[in-house]
């Protein structure tokens, strides 16, 4: 365990979070944008994307491979936090301002995984 405690806790907080989409695919199914297609399968695609990445940042092989995805998707989840910022049944009943500040946090986690890259 030579690497840093906070890249397991982000390694933790993707697998639980991938996770999630198993256990409640229909919060994810309900703010997934319309023009995409399937979309059970696109939550369950980023329930397995969000484990896989999770556990590959401890495995050092990997690590920067999976830095590399984790900064990919949340890139492209960006378009699901616009969308629901444009949707009032996607926004779920979330206050606007916390929409808002979602769109910054991404590019936060983004960096926050941009800094182990070694």
């Amino acid at each position: 365990m030579s690497e840093p405690i906070g890249l397991y806790i982000m390694a933790a907080m993707y697998i639980i979070a991938g996770l999630i989409h198993f256990i409640k695919p229909k919060m994810y199914m309900r703010i997934m944008p319309r023009y995409l297609p399937n979309h059970k399968a696109l939550v369950y695609l980023s329930g397995v994307a969000e484990i896989v990445l999770g556990i590959g940042l401890c495995i050092p092989a990997v690590k920067a491979f999976s830095i590399y995805g984790i900064m990919a998707m949340l890139a492209v989840f960006l378009l699901v936090h616009v969308y629901m910022l444009s949707s009032e049944k996607a926004a779920a009943g979330i206050p606007k301002w916390i929409l808002i500040l979602r769109l910054p946090l991404q590019f936060g986690l983004m960096y926050w995984a941009w800094i182990y890259l070694n």
